[in-house]
């Protein structure tokens, strides 16, 4: 299109072009090292800019400084962006539908819920657009609730599932979930058990316990049936993990799965059931934190189980983030997931932006993750509501009480992603310089997203290099920018 403009234009508009493309005027003086605020809007900018200051005196606002790309000559720290160099695509960025959240955003008005759920799922410049969502299948510790689609009294069993209902999700949880759809038809469906019923379980109970060996093929039909329901609703689920934090067996509920069980159920069971059932639905292995990734490698090692497998999910409540490329460099054909982590309402919000951005927003994605999702999407004033032993303390991106709606920290850092880093971009090559952690994406329309979250405790000026021209910007200590450009 820009080629066909040139050739089409007089001499003056193409220098109108050239000088509207490369610009004329940047942030910061090109011989002063010290930090500078940006300057006033002195007119049009090629680049959209973000920002979020960690002492909240700006939140995920558009700033009014012109950036234009220049050439320019000094000694700030420069990141350069490389569209040559590509690495994964991107899934999306969001957060878990709990059934807590869903329970919260049904007892909304009717008003009020269709401006939250705009805000938070609508793609257009107003809002945030969150574009992947992971789903509770039955209950999660985050529901009102203990439940599963197949409860029966206790002595009882179902192998056949004869009495198996989505009804426990008809109330509320389907309902909003449907409004989301209708808002982003698009979003992509991660769906996670936290237990399966209990009569399959090896202690009969909510807590822990593991799957009994005679049920594995039931419990295969169980998800299966899931599937199939949903559908039947009108939801598509892109993928499943098959268990969440399969080392975790004190949440309620929960269930421990070993990844020797977990590789035995995916190859002779929920694999061949899934195929037989003429079902595309991803398989997404572990589910947990990134101190283990023996885990899911010992599974991708297993030549059976490893067709019907697309990748892994992790969480970084224990190890550290750099530790996907060890489940990447093992095997590289099979996909990354990063699919949680809450903030506490013990953290402060300059410490929790800090670190979320820097590991999940910049770290999860530059080590190759396909998404990145926050926990809780919305809870009442009391964290609520949760499971007898839930979480109490897990802060949601948004709080609903009384009164407005309070958007949270994690609002904030899935939000400079989910905004501008759309299904279908790529991300591209970009420098770590002077402590400015940052992650560079190309959209699907042509358009450069840069991340930036100055990990330093005072204001830095920095270039951004783009095909050999640069735009000077600053960011406060502890800052996160979004550029578009």
């Amino acid at each position: 299109m820009f080629m066909k403009e040139i050739k089409m234009a007089m001499p003056f508009r193409l220098a109108f072009l050239l000088i509207s493309l490369f610009g004329l005027v940047s942030c910061g003086n090109d011989n002063d090292n010290s930090p500078v605020a940006p300057p006033p809007s002195t007119g049009s900018s090629q680049v959209a800019f973000w920002l979020t200051n960690p002492d909240k005196t700006v939140l995920f606002k558009k700033q009014t400084a012109s950036l234009n790309f220049k050439e320019a000559s000094n000694s700030y720290p420069t990141i350069e962006i490389d569209t040559t160099q590509t690495y994964q695509s991107i899934d999306g960025f969001g957060f878990t539908l709990t059934g807590g959240s869903a329970y919260v955003i049904s007892r909304m008005s009717t008003t009020a819920r269709a401006d939250l759920l705009k805000e938070l799922f609508a793609s257009d410049s107003t809002y945030i657009g969150i574009s992947y969502l992971r789903l509770n299948i039955g209950a999660s510790d985050l529901s009102p609730t203990v439940y599963t689609y197949d409860d029966l009294p206790e002595g009882e069993t179902d192998p056949t599932l004869a009495n198996f209902s989505l009804a426990p999700d008809q109330t509320y949880y389907l309902p909003v979930l449907k409004e989301i759809l209708a808002i982003n038809p698009d979003i992509k469906l991660l769906a996670t058990p936290w237990s399966p019923p209990t009569w399959m379980k090896t202690n009969n109970g909510s807590v822990g316990g593991s799957l009994k060996s005679e049920y594995y093929d039931a419990y295969a039909q169980y998800l299966v049936k899931y599937i199939q329901a949903m559908k039947a609703e009108g939801i598509t689920i892109d993928a499943i993990t098959l268990q969440n934090e399969p080392l975790n067996d004190d949440n309620n509920p929960s269930m421990y799965m070993a990844a020797t069980d977990q590789a035995n159920f995916i190859k002779n069971n929920i694999g061949p059931a899934l195929q037989a059932a003429g079902l595309t639905t991803k398989i997404i292995i572990y589910d947990h934190n990134l101190d283990q990734p023996d885990y899911p490698i010992s599974i991708l090692n297993d030549a059976q189980a490893k067709p019907y497998i697309d990748g892994s999910a992790f969480h970084l409540y224990a190890g550290s983030i750099g530790n996907l490329l060890q489940v990447r460099n093992a095997h590289p054909d099979k996909n990354l997931y990063f699919t949680e982590q809450y903030t506490a309402t013990t953290g402060d919000f300059a410490g929790d932006l800090n670190w979320h951005v820097e590991n999940l927003i910049v770290g999860a994605t530059r080590n190759y993750s396909r998404n990145v999702l926050e926990w809780n999407l919305v809870a009442d004033a009391a964290n609520g509501p949760y499971t007898n032993g839930g979480c109490s303390t897990c802060l949601p991106g948004v709080t609903v009480g009384a009164t407005t709606p309070v958007r949270n920290v994690a609002y904030y850092i899935i939000a400079h992603a989910s905004k501008f880093v759309r299904p279908g971009s790529v991300r591209i090559a970009s420098n770590i310089t002077n402590n400015l952690q940052n992650v560079a994406f190309i959209r699907a329309d042509g358009k450069k997203v840069l991340i930036v979250l100055n990990d330093n405790t005072s204001a830095q000026n920095f270039n951004i290099s783009y095909r050999g021209k640069v735009v000077t910007t600053v960011l406060n200590g502890g800052a996160v920018g979004t550029y578009v450009w």
